[in-house]
């Protein structure tokens, strides 16, 4: 197994762990944060405000060094635009969450602990991801080729249209 592999699985355990340590991978906690008029769980605003602290402190950090330690460019979107998709699907990851209680991190911890909630909202969770994956297929065959791609605003650093997560 590469070294690459590893430190993702070691990362995602340590999320996992997180996660499980915080009581994040209960829904009801969730839909007790969610419940502003009702039974308020405040708990998932510490969990928040620590990641937020965290990533606030440190990413300047991490993006100094000139590449990845395990690539050989760092993957960051340069897209600063907020269109009906973006908040589109904003709007749907927050029904999903609220009607559920888990968001993609929880629910893949519920699942590998056999919480039932997670049996039917990971597969329909990847059925999502296959059809927006299979909408943004057909939109990039649509446009002009002058727009599927940009070059990458800052330097051989980073990569346009990549992820952080």
């Amino acid at each position: 197994m590469s070294r690459q592999i590893l430190v993702a699985l070691g990362a995602g355990a340590l999320f996992g762990l997180g996660l499980a340590v915080s009581g994040m991978t209960d829904p009801l906690r969730i839909l007790g944060f969610l419940d502003i008029t009702g039974a308020f769980d405040p708990s998932l605003l510490f969990v928040l405000g620590g990641a937020v602290a965290t990533t606030a402190l440190l990413f300047r950090f991490v993006l100094r060094a000139p590449r990845p330690r395990l690539a050989d460019q760092f993957h960051l979107s340069e897209s600063q635009r907020i269109d009906t998709r973006l908040l589109g699907g904003a709007a749907l990851f927050g029904i999903g969450w609220g009607l559920a209680g888990y968001c993609p991190g929880p629910a893949l911890v519920g699942l590998g602990y056999g919480a039932h909630e997670a049996l039917w909202f990971v597969p329909a969770m990847l059925v999502g991801m296959a059809v927006h994956r299979g909408g943004n297929v057909r939109l990039s065959a649509r446009r002009p080729p002058d727009t599927v791609a940009s070059p990458p605003a800052a330097g051989p650093r980073r990569a346009s249209g990549g992820t952080t997560h």
